[in-house]
């Protein structure tokens, strides 16, 4: 009862700070949709389709990934945990991070501009590259981020 207590506790006194944090998210950049002047990839990579299909093993590797495997640093430091783009870093840079929650954002981004991003970072930003993954890492890595705006 005592650590029931204790978690009820918990969440109470974080659910303001919680709230602050989404507020001050919106009054900087907007949640859904955002609207970005990324460079746009090559028109060869912004036609290309994941080849992978969204497999539960698929999607899991993709998730490994965002959430600790990455460097040099995993995605969710600047993404957050779920990918709404309020990691812990969303502060420090600008401009903030994708809301990869956000469908109306999400929807006009071709596979294959994620995929160029992800392998040659984002000028302008504080996105870095990724060319070491494999390409079936960077599809997978971009079946997770769609999972995200279903």
């Amino acid at each position: 009862m005592l650590i029931l207590g204790l978690v009820l506790a918990g969440l109470v006194l974080c659910g303001p700070a919680e709230a602050k944090h989404k507020k001050e998210h919106e009054e900087i950049d907007g949640v859904c949709p955002q609207h970005r002047k990324t460079a746009q990839a090559p028109e060869g990579f912004r036609k290309m389709k994941n080849p992978l299909e969204g497999t539960p093993q698929n999607i899991l590797a993709g998730k490994t990934l965002f959430q600790m495997d990455a460097k040099p640093s995993a995605c969710r430091v600047c993404h957050g945990i779920s990918g709404d783009g309020l990691g812990i870093l969303f502060k420090r840079v600008q401009p903030k991070p994708r809301n990869f929650t956000c469908y109306k954002t999400m929807e006009d981004i071709p596979d294959g501009q994620l995929f160029w991003i992800i392998k040659n970072g984002s000028g302008g930003t504080a996105m870095p590259s990724f060319d070491y993954l494999e390409d079936d890492q960077v599809w997978q890595l971009i079946l997770y981020l769609r999972s995200f705006s279903k």
